[in-house]
């Protein structure tokens, strides 16, 4: 019996260890990003701490409306650690989103964060679905000041349904939590996903796929 409870704690102990070790909490006050620096890690170098400035720590402009006349009808204003050095380490960022009337944020995913939207103006139906195999469609319409979570990884979008302009601002779980936007991944990919593939996987001919992947 002891053996055994001497064996269960390790294996309980290592299982712990591993559970944590991809998510450390940062070693410092912060790690200001250095875009100059050739270190390959994953994430972003850091700035020496005393050439640090308050600027480092700030981003402007995100009051101002963005240009919706686009084929989807809206715009994203990021505020990553690209835009944000003093992000890095963090593990948070967010965006704006402005929609003109009808137009949408493409089903999409996110490899690396979770997000959490907010309806500044308008109205939105959102929605994400679920994982194979049951695929379930997770929709709900949103009014200004309504709030709607995304989990990390699942396909999701937003389509303004209201009559005017709609503005949303979205935090994310990570400095640098990336985009994959599913109609521009499966038909805008460089080189292309072989036709064969997309015909047999979507089940359509082969003019509709030559199609899609004229135009992404």
């Amino acid at each position: 019996m002891g053996t055994y409870n001497i064996i269960f704690g390790f294996l309980l102990s290592f299982s712990l260890s591993v559970a944590t070790a991809s998510d450390h909490s940062p070693l410092q006050d912060f790690c200001v990003a250095d875009p100059e620096s050739r270190v390959l890690l994953n994430g972003l170098a850091c700035k020496d701490p005393k050439t640090v400035k308050a600027n480092d720590f700030s981003f402007g402009g995100l009051h101002l409306a963005a240009n919706t006349s686009n084929p989807i009808g809206s715009s994203v204003t990021p505020v990553t650690v690209s835009q944000l050095p003093g992000l890095n380490t963090l593990g948070i960022s967010l965006v704006r989103i402005d929609y003109a009337p009808s137009g949408i944020n493409p089903p999409h995913t996110h490899p690396r964060a979770s997000e959490i939207l907010t309806i500044l103006e308008g109205c939105l139906e959102v929605g994400f679905v679920t994982s194979s195999p049951e695929n379930r469609h997770i929709t709900k319409v949103l009014q200004k000041g309504d709030v709607f979570v995304f989990p990390i990884g699942l396909v999701h979008y937003q389509r303004n349904v209201g009559t005017g302009n709609a503005v949303a601002i979205a935090a994310l779980s990570s400095q640098n939590p990336g985009v994959v936007i599913i109609s521009s991944a499966v038909f805008g990919s460089r080189p292309s996903i072989g036709s064969e593939i997309l015909v047999k996987a979507l089940q359509v001919d082969q003019g509709v796929v030559n199609y899609l992947q004229s135009i992404f």
